[in-house]
């Protein structure tokens, strides 16, 4: 049995694709997954499943939500090494003033080549600042998520890949919950 960290992308803002997560524990139980658990309403489910492929469990947890709610989630699925990750390769926590309230992370449905960052332009987007870790993109806001350009659905227009953002606190929250 594999534990995996599912982040569903665009439920529960602004009204749009509603899902109750209690509604979610029991599609995914029903669904064969064990073990199922969320934090907070914006998607983020732990599963433990047979399945060790991350990309399997993704899809089959979209066919599901389509299946029974009608919805169209994508779904990106990292593993706890990706999260201890994050905490190592984050070079904006080195900072020494490093404000963790601007800091996000944009996790991807693939790995990006260094030169994606060229195709990011993100000189456009100054005082925000990003940089590009293989299936993660990490983000520095200088005013805050609610005030910027450079937000999910930009990244996913000009990379071509699903991306879903948290902010920093829930992926400390969620390492923690991986324990």
């Amino acid at each position: 049995m594999k534990t995996h960290l599912a982040l569903l992308r665009g439920i529960n803002v602004s009204g749009h694709n509603m899902i109750k997560m209690d509604v979610l524990k029991t599609l995914l139980e029903n669904a064969g997954f064990q073990n199922v658990r969320t934090y907070i309403q914006s998607g983020n489910v732990f599963v433990d499943s047979e399945e060790e492929h991350g990309a399997s469990v993704g899809f089959k947890i979209k066919q599901e939500i389509f299946k029974e709610l009608g919805l169209e989630v994508p779904v990106v699925v990292i593993e706890k090494n990706d999260l201890e990750s994050c905490f190592k390769n984050n070079s904006y926590l080195k900072d020494k003033d490093c404000d963790t309230k601007k800091l996000y992370v944009a996790f991807l449905s693939k790995e990006l080549q260094g030169s994606a960052i060229n195709d990011l332009k993100i000189s456009q987007f100054k005082p925000d600042e990003a940089a590009i870790d293989k299936s993660r993109i990490y983000i520095k806001y200088a005013i805050g998520a609610g005030k910027t350009r450079l937000d999910q659905k930009y990244i996913e227009k000009k990379l071509n890949v699903v991306a879903t953002i948290r902010n920093w606190n829930t992926v400390t929250t969620l390492l923690e919950m991986f324990e």
